[in-house]
């Protein structure tokens, strides 16, 4: 099973209409990075489970409903009175977003450390908001450093939000710390360019890789995906899709990682070759384009995975 540790929030995500005012409609749409990573997952046929504090509002409750639709288990979501956080989606001509969060005294960031997980967890996904905002950074810290230590394949994506960080250089050292016990880090270029800093994204990839990650993937837009492992270097380009935007389009490539990862029980990233990394990677990348498709966060199914031309280009 894959186990996905994070907050779950609602996107306020442009719509088509303008009010009185000349501002633009807001519509709810239900994210967060981890929390679209498993659903990418659990659409994807793989069983997955989500491990959060969601809160008891409607919007909380309209997520866990999702996650069920998604074939997500939440026996591990935690109950929370607190108010749901919140990202207001500003969306860019290319369709790039960003956002601003309202995370004050939401429930997400008060999860409680759950203990050991399942035996039957054989992957367990961290990132974004969840690494962050206290005091649920520290569980989950706690959290990955346990499933690391009994063998579990950690992954990682810091998915950086950087209005929410106080201290670059302290997050930055905290990441550090984090990769004797990370063994996937995916992240877009974007985000290694703000953490490599002056050194830049070759040499930093190359220093996460000596700390222990096994596996680096870079996600670069419309220039596809690349993996740096200690033997192989493996690029993949983009798949043809009809561009709405690109809301959930990196938690798309984790998830698609994930499930292919462990659908085929891969144990070592270092076992794989450049065969194999070459078919996940351009799966992953099929995935994305399926999601960039669709307005706001919509992983593909299995089944539209398997569709000839599920970006209507033909």
């Amino acid at each position: 099973m894959i186990v996905v540790g994070g907050e779950a929030l609602v996107d306020l995500v442009p719509g088509a209409e303008k009010t009185n005012d000349g501002l633009t409609s807001l519509v709810p749409r239900l994210g967060g990075g981890p929390y679209n990573v498993a659903l990418a997952a659990g659409r994807l046929g793989t069983p997955t489970a989500f491990l959060s504090r969601i809160s008891a509002d409607r919007f909380g409750q309209a997520l866990r409903d999702r996650l069920l639709a998604s074939n997500v288990d939440i026996s591990m979501v935690q109950d929370g009175p607190e108010n749901t956080t919140l990202a207001v989606v500003a969306l860019a001509p290319n369709g790039s977003a960003s956002y601003t969060f309202y995370t004050e005294g939401t429930a997400d960031r008060l999860v409680a450390d759950p203990g050991p997980l399942p035996a039957d967890v054989s992957v367990l996904c961290l990132g974004t908001l969840g690494m962050v905002l206290e005091p649920g950074a520290s569980t989950y810290e706690t959290v990955l450093r346990r499933e690391a230590a009994r063998g579990v394949l950690t992954a990682l994506d810091p998915n950086i939000r950087a209005d929410l960080i106080a201290d670059a250089d302290a997050y930055r050292s905290r990441f550090a710390s984090w990769l004797p016990d990370v063994r996937l880090l995916k992240l877009s270029d974007d985000d290694g360019e703000w953490l490599a800093g002056p050194a830049g994204l070759d040499a930093a990839v190359k220093s996460w890789l000596d700390a222990g990650v096994e596996a680096v993937v870079v996600t670069r837009g419309g220039d596809g995906l690349v993996v740096h492992t200690g033997s192989v270097t493996v690029p993949v380009p983009s798949a043809p899709a009809r561009l709405v935007d690109t809301i959930g389009a990196g938690d798309t490539v984790q998830g698609a990682l994930l499930s292919w990862l462990h659908d085929r029980n891969v144990g070592a990233l270092t076992d794989l070759s450049e065969a194999d990394w070459r078919e996940v990677l351009t799966f992953a990348a099929r995935a994305a384009s399926i999601t960039v498709s669709r307005s706001g966060a919509e992983p593909p199914t299995a089944a539209e995975m398997c569709e000839p031309d599920p970006n209507g280009l033909l």
